[in-house]
């Protein structure tokens, strides 16, 4: 019952954080008249909504009734308050505005195999958000959020400051090279995306005060070499692809990194004996939903595919949640 009515849960936090209720007590606890006002809730729906969130662990609550105030958790203020440094509620925002509705199409997309999102009929759903400022900013904030412990985990772990040069390939709103030179000031980086996505990553570098350890360059990594590098990343780029192109850009990795570099894939990688990884599991029918032939993948997968590519040897670091970053050395 607990799964199966899930949705329930799920969507009173996505809307909370939709209607930005956890940027609205980031400064002081408030009574459920002020939140009402703040955020335009229908007398009917305020209560329940706001002691739903106590009850699921969201908000606080000191005293009952009209007089009582509400508060964010701390860990709601860490996490879901736009202005904290550790902020990742852009992902739910997306899956507010745009992967709930998707995901009531599973059903269709079990039985069709075809992707059930904005691009259903194009087939195209990277060119759908990018032609589309709104959707492209929404888009690159929920990857920022969803990545961003993971992106603070590696770069603790692994010893970027051996090496001179780390490139970030598809490397959005540029906050994994963010993350790697706040750790390791004496690297540097180059975040490669699109030029649609540029702006938006030399804006928060430019903000970060970094712009002259942090290069932004502009290039399809599906048409173009990739920047040589000592380290090249991939931050959930693999699975939004097929097989095929998943091998092109492992050998284009190979060709770009230099001689006892590593390239590095960021994902939610799958147990190989596929039971214990759910969340790899579900973000792979998430691909199914989203592209037309994306998957996530095993770590022997990985290893397979970076071999005949040409790499010596693998091995997989555990990160967040179900998340790893899955290492091939040159």
């Amino acid at each position: 019952m607990q799964v199966g009515m899930g949705f329930f849960a799920s969507k009173t936090l996505l809307s909370a954080v939709e209607l930005g209720l956890f940027a609205s007590l980031s400064q002081k606890p408030l009574t459920a008249q002020a939140l009402r006002e703040r955020l335009g809730l229908h007398p009917r729906a305020t209560a329940d909504f706001l002691d739903a969130l106590v009850a699921l662990g969201f908000l606080t609550r000191d005293g009952d009734g009209r007089e009582a105030h509400y508060a964010n958790t701390p860990e709601t203020a860490a996490f879901l308050d736009p202005a904290s440094q550790t902020y990742l509620g852009g992902i739910l925002v997306m899956a507010s505005r745009r992967l709930y509705r998707h995901w009531s199409n599973l059903t269709e997309a079990l039985q069709t195999g075809l992707q059930q999102n904005e691009s259903k009929n194009s087939g195209d759903v990277f060119a759908a958000l990018y032609a589309d400022p709104t959707r492209l900013e929404q888009f690159l904030a929920a990857m920022a959020g969803v990545q961003q412990a993971n992106f603070a985990t590696l770069a603790n772990l692994f010893d970027f400051g051996r090496f001179q040069v780390v490139c970030d390939v598809g490397g959005a709103s540029a906050a994994q090279s963010l993350s790697i030179a706040r750790r390791h000031p004496n690297v540097s980086l180059i975040s490669f995306d699109l030029p649609e996505v540029t702006p938006h990553a030399k804006a928060r570098i430019d903000a970060a005060g970094l712009a002259g350890r942090i290069e932004t360059r502009s290039g399809s990594f599906l048409t173009d070499e990739l920047p040589q590098a000592d380290v090249i990343l991939m931050g959930n780029i693999l699975h939004d692809w097929g097989t095929t192109t998943k091998e092109m850009l492992i050998a284009k990795a190979h060709a770009a990194v230099a001689e006892g570099g590593a390239f590095i894939a960021i994902e939610n990688i799958i147990d190989d004996a596929r039971r214990e990884n759910a969340m790899g599991l579900l973000m792979s029918l998430n691909m199914l939903i989203e592209t037309p032939d994306g998957y996530d993948y095993t770590f022997a997968q990985f290893e397979s595919w970076c071999r005949a590519a040409g790499f010596r040897s693998t091995e997989k670091i555990p990160l967040t949640g179900g998340a790893s970053a899955a290492v091939a050395w040159k």
